[in-house]
């Protein structure tokens, strides 16, 4: 048996490397901020493109304003911070997995690769439905609501700040993302026996209720960006209950 001392020193090298690690991979996200910096305007290009759009067809200012003289540099800031997080995120995964990697088996290893390997790509995917399928069904809904002097005596047109706007897209992605890891964090509670394919069954009712509760607090408040987000949530919810099933197979 391992001394007290020897125990000590165990976990203080596993918190060095930990730290090391982490480090690592904050370094790796302040790296792609900087760069993500230097191509900010096209970066915001992209993110306003889908309001842009919405604009062109329903009318309005055709542009975002800042009330603030920093607004829009700090706004900028943020932006690229977001960028470099949303671009190294698979770094501090792998930081992540080469940390506990030495403590897992052969075939343990070749399970949470398969997990480590799937959360970038459904963190992007969320991502993905957040820009192509969520936000240019969303602005369309927000932008309908301005009026002509014909209509309500004074106009009413939107002027919406720079960094509300971006604010916004920037919590969306994120949301989107994390609600993707579904699947994951799933077959982990299954890989663990946390969770069984048959009580996934058996809660999907419960799935359901949580899904679209979920969707209403992360998404806009109109209906189609909640089906937009909660359907897939469910879809995934499935694929989860099959990986389940196949994970207690291999661990039976």
């Amino acid at each position: 048996m391992m001394s007290d001392t020897d125990q000590a020193q165990s976990l203080g090298s596993h918190w060095a490397e930990l730290r090391k690690r982490l480090l690592f991979a904050l370094s790796a996200m302040i790296v792609g901020a900087a760069f993500a910096y230097i191509y900010v305007q096209d970066i915001y290009g992209f993110l306003v493109a889908p309001l842009a759009d919405a604009m062109t067809d329903q009318g309005g200012s055709q542009r975002l304003i800042y009330t603030g003289l920093g607004e829009a540099f700090f706004t900028y800031v943020h932006v690229a911070i977001f960028a470099g997080i949303f671009l190294t995120f698979p770094i501090l995964l792998f930081q992540i997995w080469k940390f506990i990697a030495p403590a897992l088996y052969q075939n343990e290893r070749l399970v949470f690769s398969g997990f480590l390997l799937a959360t970038p790509i459904l963190f992007f995917a969320g991502g993905a439905c957040v820009y192509y399928l969520v936000l240019p069904n969303v602005w369309p809904f927000f932008l309908s609501f301005q009026s002509t002097a014909e209509q309500t005596v004074l106009p009413v047109e939107l002027e919406t700040r720079i960094s509300e706007y971006l604010d916004l897209i920037m919590t969306l992605l994120f949301a989107f993302g994390l609600c993707f890891q579904l699947p994951v964090i799933l077959a982990l509670l299954a890989r663990s026996g946390a969770v069984t394919a048959n009580a996934l069954r058996k809660g999907r009712k419960f799935a359901v209720i949580i899904a679209f509760v979920v969707a209403a607090i992360l998404t806009p408040p109109d209906l189609i960006s909640q089906i937009i987000l909660a359907v897939p949530v469910l879809i995934l919810y499935e694929i989860s209950i099959v990986i389940a099933v196949y994970v207690q197979r291999q661990t039976s």
